[in-house]
Formats: C-alpha cells, sequence, structure tokens
C-alpha cells in the first residue's frame, strides 16, 4: 500500500514537471545559488546519549534553521545499515521508533525537513546493488572504519583485536549502501563527521564511475561535497580515554536523552577527574576534566578555553554541579517533548508513511533515470 501511494506522488512529480535540481554546470555569471540537497543518515540505536546530540543531532537542528528556502532535506533513520551487526528483532522495532520521535523532539520539522525510515524505500537496495556492480573490490578493502565498529560491537579494547573472522558481506558492502543513500537523491551536500569522511570519498567515486560508464548528455550524478559537521567528542564519564557509548556495560558512563535531573547529577558526580588542584584544559594528561569542559562548553555553546579560564582556580565539585545544571537545561526541553511523543504511535506512523513518500518522491525519479541509461528500462 505504502509503495502504491508513494508510485503515485512520484508520478505527480512527472506530470508538473519537478524534477531534481539539472546539475549541469552553471553559468558562472549567474547571481542565483545553486539548489542544495542534503542528505544524513543516523542509525536505530534508541534514545540517544549526550554524545550523539552534542554531535549530529544538534548539527541537523542547526541546519534546518540555516537552509535556504529552496534546499531540501532529508535525514534518514538507516535500519539497514544496523542489520550489518546482530539486532535483537523486537528491540531494533523499539529502537526505530525511538529514534524518530528523538528526531521530533530535538525540533526537526516534518513539514520543512524530509524524516523517513530507510527500509521504508526499495531505491535505496536497488541502487546499492547497481554500484555493487561497478565498486572495485580494492576501494572496499582501503575502508577502515568496519573494524571500528566491531571492535565497539564486542566492547573491545583495541581495533587490533578485531579480524576478518568476525566480518560479514554486510559490514564489509555497507560503504557503496552509504553512496547509494546519498546518491538516489542526488544529494550534493552530506553532513558527517570526520570519521566518515573516508565514505564521502567514495560516493564521490562511485559516483564518478557510474558517469563515465554510463554517459548522457549530463551526468546523473552531482559529485557531492563533505560537510564537516562540527561536533564535539564526548567521552565516557566512566573511563574518559574511549568515547561516551551506548554499548558499554556501565551505564553511569552515559547520559541519555531520557536521565532525569537526579540521574544527570549523580552521574556526573561520579564522573573520572583526577587529583591536580585546579581546574585546566589538558585532554592527554587530564581527559576526565577535560571531558567535563569539553561537555560545560558544548551545552553553552561557548569556547572550552574560555570555559577553563574561568574554572582555573575552582574545583572539581563547583565545575561538576554547573556541569549538571548545563546538562539538564539543554535536554529537559527534549526530553519532555520525546517522553510526549513516543506514547503517539499513531502520529510517528504516519509521519514515517509520510516521509517516505516525500522520499521516494525524489528518488524514484531518479531510479527512473538510472535504468534508462544502465538498459533495465
Amino acid at each position: 500500500m505504502l509503495l502504491r501511494v508513494c508510485q503515485r506522488a512520484t508520478l505527480r512529480l512527472r506530470r508538473t514537471g519537478h524534477r531534481p535540481t539539472d546539475y549541469r554546470q552553471i553559468s558562472l555569471s549567474t547571481k542565483q545559488p545553486q539548489k542544495r540537497v542534503i542528505f544524513s543518515g543516523i542509525q536505530p540505536t534508541g534514545i540517544p546519549h549526550l554524545g550523539n546530540y552534542l554531535g549530529a543531532l544538534s548539527n541537523w537542528v542547526k541546519l534546518q534553521k540555516t537552509a535556504e528556502p529552496a534546499d531540501t532535506l532529508l535525514f534518514s533513520i538507516v535500519g539497514w545499515h544496523a542489520l550489518t551487526l546482530p539486532q535483537d528483532p523486537t528491540a531494533l522495532r523499539s529502537a526505530r521508533d525511538d529514534m524518530l520521535a528523538t528526531l521530533l523532539a530535538i525540533g526537526l520539522d516534518p513539514e520543512r525537513s524530509i524524516l523517513f525510515h530507510q527500509d521504508h524505500n526499495l531505491h535505496h537496495v536497488e541502487l546499492c546493488w547497481i554500484l555493487n556492480c561497478l565498486t572495485p573490490v580494492g576501494k572496499l578493502r582501503r575502508m577502515t572504519t568496519w573494524k571500528s565498529r566491531l571492535a565497539t560491537s564486542r566492547n573491545a579494547g583495541s581495533e587490533d583485536e578485531v579480524d576478518e573472522s568476525l566480518l560479514n558481506s554486510g559490514l564489509f558492502t555497507y560503504p557503496v549502501l552509504q553512496a547509494a543513500d546519498v546518491l538516489v537523491y542526488r544529494a550534493t551536500h552530506v553532513p558527517v563527521g570526520e570519521d566518515q569522511q573516508q565514505h564521502i570519498e567514495l560516493t564521490r567515486d562511485l559516483a564518478e564511475i557510474f558517469n563515465r560508464a554510463f554517459p548522457g548528455q549530463n551526468p546523473l550524478f552531482p559529485l557531492p561535497l563533505y560537510v564537516n559537521a562540527p561536533s564535539k567528542r564526548i567521552l565516557s564519564l566512566r573511563d574518559p580515554t574511549s568515547k561516551m557509548s551506548k554499548s558499554s556495560p556501565d551505564a553511569a558512563s552515559r547520559i541519555l536523552l531520557t536521565d532525569s535531573a537526579s540521574e544527570i547529577k549523580s552521574k556526573i558526580r561520579a564522573a573520572v577527574t583526577d587529583s591536580i588542584p585546579g581546574i585546566s584544559y589538558d585532554p592527554v594528561h587530564r581527559p576526565g576534566t577535560s571531558n567535563l569542559l569539553t561537555i560545560l562548553a558544548a551545552c553553552t555553546e561557548s569556547d572550552v578555553q574560555d570555559v577553563a579560564r574561568t574554572y582555573a582556580s575552582k574545583g572539581h565539585g563547583q565545575l561538576k554541579s554547573d556541569v549538571a545544571d548545563a546538562v539538564e537545561e539543554l535536554l529537559k526541553g527534549p526530553r519532555l517533548e520525546l517522553e510526549r511523543i513516543r506514547r503517539e504511535k499513531a502520529y510517528l506512523h504516519e509521519v514515517a508513511r509520510r516521509g517516505a513518500c516525500k522520499a521516494m518522491a525524489y528518488s524514484g525519479v531518479t531510479m527512473e533515470d538510472i535504468r534508462q541509461r544502465i538498459g533495465l528500462a
């Protein structure tokens, strides 16, 4: 049913003459800025922690606020990527709903941004297969992120503790699916963390390979630009040598969006610091103290060095108290919204349905052009 509804939406775009932006070279004399198609995705990990919120999620909200009216914004919950590691079906089903509720709770507007589940749009996997048939294995072997993903999932101390015997083909080829996620919408800009830059380079390579293999009057795919999404590296409260993570067995190591004010205060109070007098920002020698300063600076949108100077003559007790207050101030609004939206299952499913239809209307046009070029239409 969803597919039929979305196919009708695609046909309406065709009849009205609406197509994705024509990315042929624009004259240098033109005064009009080129329209942007911005795509980014996040895995359905359930309720995000503070590091997630201060990373991709807050950047998406800023993008929505600063985008030009003509820009298209697509934010996807990438369920197929989650399957590259073992999942409990019941937990995954719940996590998908929770992630969509989170996106709405933090301020993403489904009327301005297209919010959808990746697995509701089969165009992603269709294009992924086509790109897989063009991707040299050598390029995939140069991808390094599969080791870090396996290490994180197994709580390994380092990437050296995992090897190729643990690697499945889905995890090996998931960078191609990432490329399909981007190219199926002919995205021009992809805001991701620095650790994903290698995948954007692969996406650009695959776009060029396709454009050369199947030339037309104009290249089908634009070469998407990597947009460095500035995010604070938030570390574990219990082990400040590693990132804050939901896979850690110690619940006190992370702050979740759903944590109450008292839970936040308790976790911050128990955060690992050091016994050195005074407060200074030194991530190498004082990682725990520096992590708290980073959190406070991010919550108050301040420079971390300025924050450190403010606390130079103070103690960890005062710093922890102020960090807890700042985190609570930042999260209390989204937390209340999330509690409300999570209960509205019908609303969540309607947002997901409408988002999928909008996404498929765009990707459907792209796939029609692709099938024509490769000889499947």
